[in-house]
């Protein structure tokens, strides 16, 4: 997956330079005068890696991250700074930041710490896939399936199903054989990652 770098900079030479370090290393990036500029721009852009510059007119970087952060948008941040202080950096790592660099940047320092950024992205990717997954198999059973995949998640037995439900046991199985069936998995380890997958965010 290549997901896009975000560089917002005032200084044409520092967005000039990183943006050809970070083609040539094979990345997507793609860079912002200001970040009034980056902010018009945001409904358009796809979720990927941001760079700030800490000390801009208008906008500071760490206004920026805080603004972002109070739309909702969480992604991996790296501020950079030619003026670095401990405050500065305590308040961008409080605003999420995942690294924070001085000026004249190094080079590997920026291309690791963007590389473990994508890493977080691809992650929450995979967890927002699996959790839609899920909750579309959950989609497919009837209450009463439903009913019983949330006890199997509870670890309870199929006596202890057939009990709470007022059912038989027979019966119980014969529900459980239904949801393996439209899961693909009988087992009762995956059929409890499926219920938990499906409740993730809710």
């Amino acid at each position: 997956m290549s997901l896009p770098v975000y560089l917002v900079d005032d200084d044409d030479a520092v967005r000039e330079g990183l943006s050809l370090l970070l083609q040539t290393v094979g990345m997507d990036a793609r860079s912002f005068a200001a970040p009034s500029v980056f902010l018009a721009a945001l409904d358009r852009l796809e979720p990927g890696c941001l760079i700030l510059d800490i000390r801009m007119p208008q906008i500071s970087g760490l206004k920026l991250q805080e603004r972002l952060t109070e739309q909702g948008v969480d992604w991996p941040t790296i501020v950079i700074s030619g003026h670095g202080d401990i405050e500065a950096c305590r308040r961008a790592f409080r605003n999420g930041a995942i690294d924070f660099l001085s000026k004249p940047v190094d080079e590997q320092d920026l291309i690791d710490a963007l590389q473990k950024g994508h890493a977080e992205l691809e992650d929450r990717y995979r967890q927002v896939s699996e959790t839609n997954e899920a909750r579309q198999l959950v989609a497919l059973l009837t209450e009463r399936e439903i009913e019983v995949l949330e006890m199997v998640a509870k670890g309870l037995t199929t006596r202890q199903i057939a009990d709470a439900l007022a059912l038989s046991p027979r019966t119980v199985d014969s529900h459980r054989a239904a949801i393996g069936a439209k899961a693909g998995t009988s087992s009762a380890a995956e059929l409890t990652r499926l219920w938990i997958e499906a409740c993730a965010g809710r």
